[in-house]
């Protein structure tokens, strides 16, 4: 089986203090989204959490991969390196990068994560060279 999205993770200003000192068992935004994916509960809880943002992680890249296949009509959106990092790897990188940028915590959970695969995993420059007829 091969890794799919490594995201595809934000503890953001408007939801750090609330998203540490709250279980969040429902996603909507990216801060959320970021709390789960680096909780603070113990327990339970936390193996819940983390269950739920790897599985948030798994089905949004593998959505991508269908939607972007390699060889593709469509220029993915983002392009992860072989071998890419784990999904807990991805989940942990998300959570940082949301707290770096706080600007994105109101966003919908699914945006933030693609906006840090975007920057995470760039896609290199399209070919400039026209193919032959």
């Amino acid at each position: 089986m091969r890794r799919t999205l490594p995201i595809l993770a934000p503890c953001l200003a408007t939801g750090v203090a609330t998203a540490q000192t709250r279980q969040v068992d429902h996603v909507q935004t990216a801060a959320d989204l970021a709390a789960v994916c680096e909780p603070t509960s113990t327990g339970v809880p936390r193996l819940e959490a983390i269950a739920y943002c790897q599985g948030f992680l798994t089905s949004a890249g593998q959505y991508h991969a269908l939607m972007y296949p390699q060889g593709g009509p469509m220029r993915p959106l983002f392009c992860l390196p072989n071998p890419g990092p784990t999904v807990a790897e991805s989940g942990i990188a998300f959570a940082h990068w949301a707290r770096e940028n706080p600007n994105y915590a109101n966003e919908p959970a699914l945006d933030g994560l693609l906006r840090w695969a975007q920057a995470a995993f760039p896609c290199p420059p399209a070919s400039t060279r026209r193919r032959a007829r």
